[in-house]
């Protein structure tokens, strides 16, 4: 696991030196195609929307030259002749414009969208598959800021950002082109800005973006905070906390919005600089410009064309600094749903099928040691052999390791040593959806999805019939509480079932597992929320539903898992007793110390 999180961090240096622009480029190649069309439509509407300028110039030839003007030299010497040329141009080239405007808008906008999509998916994927060791060490407000906020901001660039800075390029090379053309004597002057303005552009990138990365990381920190403070909002109330909670979400945002003020207190200063620096080459034009037209050296048409160009040229560069803002943030971003989709996958699933029908469910756990990261071994060489079709119990003190060979009989931490095999194949090397679809998991602590209470019986096992939800939910001992709800089975049970009770949630998840039918179920304290009453009705379900089922039992109850074919007593990562529930009162060892205290006979 060391290894792995080293891997990782390595992995993480050497995507910090690829630019994010190539990372974007690289995810997006099924999109080529689309990106070049979007950026085409760009172009030729950009194009189309700088030919007015030259038109006006015409006209103005038209209204001076007369039989002498450009349109003349192709031979239309007529006055009313020229004017209708000049009209239809100007119709064609409206028409055109417009439908690449709308081409364009339509092409980034639904680029932006799949690319959001996709990403947001992927992303989501990726995180999947990535083992609980990640997220234990991520808050779940951090991931929810990436997967939403991070990359929104991205669709929002590429909705707008991208078409502003192809255009802004073409405006640069057709108009600066054009000057050279017209009137190379003054066309320097309108182009000295741009060199200082490109310049300041490309410095101001430079600057912005680690402000912006830590801009991305304080929203982070801020959604991380909120989503633990909604989560917990019971706990909260209940220790009258809620003027604590505001000074430390004050903190977070107060930090939020110190790290976006220094960002904005630069990216502001960007447009009143350029536009000083725009002023002097449109100045120099107007003045200069209009000395050579008056001594001849320019014609008036052209004059008029140049003057109009400047401003098409100069005031688009203003943008920049809106069009880099939002690039930048858009950059920080992409790093960021990168740098997710890059982690490395700890946990690999295996290639060898295992139909749940076939399972006979004997599992054997041999010289087992595991440990979390930076923590001691919390099983340390531990064997245990579960005969296919019997009821084992686990009972043992906090942080023993009970759950823990749970989570490893999943997968969802891996063995640093042993092996750990399901009718005699490793279970490194069956597929995922294979090993978790034979086991049926009742944890103590119950989620439920905001949802209704039929659904959530469901879940996982979806094409479930009305009436097996319900046959389910009458086993599990849920059935009468579940008819007395407002709306039965549809009634909405909340986020994370919190409009039911503990052992009510705790009894749909019963039934959950039930409908699932697996080969081997797992109840881990299964019925530590429930009443005495409740409690022996589930027993009794449970013995209907373990017959002939591979279980494994862990409690803190005794009563609740004295009939196991045998029981283990766990203590630091290894079994120290076993035998059946008489065989370890005999022993009058820690097991029977407990059932002693437990049943009130000490």
């Amino acid at each position: 696991m060391t290894t792995v999180f080293k891997s990782h961090r390595v992995a993480k240096r050497r995507r910090g030196l690829v630019h994010p622009l190539k990372r974007l480029l690289k995810y997006a190649e099924q999109y080529r195609q689309q990106i070049w069309l979007a950026s085409i439509c760009s172009i030729l509407n950009k194009l189309f929307d700088l030919a007015p300028p030259a038109l006006i110039g015409i006209a103005v030839d038209v209204v001076v030259k007369q039989q002498d003007s450009i349109i003349a030299r192709l031979g239309v010497k007529d006055i009313f002749g020229q004017f209708f040329i000049l009209s239809a141009l100007t119709v064609i080239i409206w028409i055109l414009e417009s439908i690449f405007e709308y081409s364009f808008a339509r092409l980034w906008r639904n680029l932006a969208q799949n690319i959001q999509h996709d990403l947001r998916l992927d992303a989501y994927k990726h995180l999947q598959d990535l083992e609980l060791a990640y997220f234990e060490e991520r808050s779940t407000g951090g991931l929810m800021s990436i997967l939403s906020d991070d990359i929104n901001q991205l669709e929002r660039f590429l909705d707008v950002g991208a078409n502003d800075i192809i255009q802004v390029a073409v405006t640069v090379i057709i108009i600066g082109g054009a000057f050279f053309i017209l009137a190379p004597s003054v066309a320097w002057m309108a182009m000295l800005p741009i060199p200082f303005i490109l310049w300041g552009t490309f410095a101001y990138q430079d600057v912005l973006a680690p402000r912006y990365a830590n801009v991305r990381e304080k929203v982070g920190l801020l959604n991380s905070r909120l989503a633990n403070n909604l989560s917990g909002i019971t706990t909260i109330k209940s220790f009258t906390a809620e003027d604590y909670e505001i000074s430390r979400l004050a903190g977070e945002s107060e930090a939020y919005r110190r790290s976006n003020a220094k960002a904005i207190q630069l990216s502001a200063a960007y447009v009143p600089l350029i536009r000083m620096l725009i002023l002097v080459g449109f100045t120099a034009l107007l003045y200069f410009g209009g000395l050579a037209a008056v001594n001849g050296i320019i014609s008036v048409g052209t004059y008029s064309v140049l003057v109009f160009l400047i401003q098409r040229l100069l005031w688009p560069l203003t943008r920049l600094g809106d069009t880099f803002d939002q690039y930048q943030r858009a950059m920080a971003s992409t790093n960021r749903v990168m740098d997710l989709l890059d982690t490395p996958i700890a946990i690999h699933p295996g290639d060898v099928a295992l139909p749940v029908e076939k399972v006979r469910g004997e599992v054997t756990f041999k010289k087992v040691t595991f440990n979390y990261q930076d923590r001691q071994a919390v099983i340390k060489n531990l064997s245990l052999d579960i005969p296919a079709g019997k009821t084992i119990a686990i009972v043992g003190s906090t942080g023993s390791g009970k759950s823990t060979l749970v989570k490893l009989l999943l997968r969802l931490y891996e063995v640093q040593s042993g092996t750990i095999t399901l009718d005699g194949i490793d279970i490194q090397k069956l597929k995922f959806r294979d090993l978790r679809r034979c086991i049926g998991l009742v944890s103590q602590d119950v989620f439920l999805f905001h949802g209704t209470v039929a659904e959530n019986i469901a879940y996982g096992t979806f094409d479930a019939t009305e009436a097996e939800i319900i046959t389910a939910a009458k086993v599990a001992e849920a059935h009468d509480f579940i008819m007395r709800l407002p709306q039965g089975y549809e009634t909405i049970v909340g986020e994370r079932g919190q409009k039911l009770s503990g052992g009510q949630r705790q009894r749909i998840a019963i039934a959950r597992a039930i409908l699932k039918n697996p080969p081997i179920l797992i109840l881990d304290e299964a019925t530590s929320a429930v009443d005495n009453e409740t409690e022996a009705a589930i027993q009794r379900s449970l013995e209907r539903i373990t017959v002939n089922r591979t279980t494994i039992a862990i409690a803190h109850r005794l009563s609740t898992i004295r009939n196991a074919d045998r029981i283990y007593v766990m203590e630091y990562g290894r079994f120290i007793e076993s035998g059946t529930h008489e065989q370890l009162l005999e022993q009058n060892g820690v097991y029977a110390s407990l059932w002693r205290v437990q049943s009130g006979l000490k």
